[in-house]
């Protein structure tokens, strides 16, 4: 079993059967409905609100320090 699948919400034929496995594995998240795992919407928010709201960062390692520095705190 993979690990991950991305969708991009392909044709009929292809997408249902996808958002059907996905429901019926209990890995789907439905659009609007970040509740469904509290627990990554909680960690995204406080980490937005912690790490990625104030700062500009000029370049991508500037960015990766940041994080590092956060994450680390």
């Amino acid at each position: 079993m993979p690990k991950t699948i991305v969708s991009d919400n392909g044709t009929e034929m292809t997408s249902m059967p996808i958002l059907k496995g996905a429901i019926s594995t209990g890995t789907y998240i439905a659009p609007g409905k970040p509740m469904q795992n509290g627990f990554v919407a909680s960690f995204n928010g406080r980490f937005r609100d912690e790490c990625l709201t104030e700062p500009l960062f000029s370049s991508l390692a500037q960015a990766g320090a940041a994080v590092t520095a956060w994450k680390e705190d």
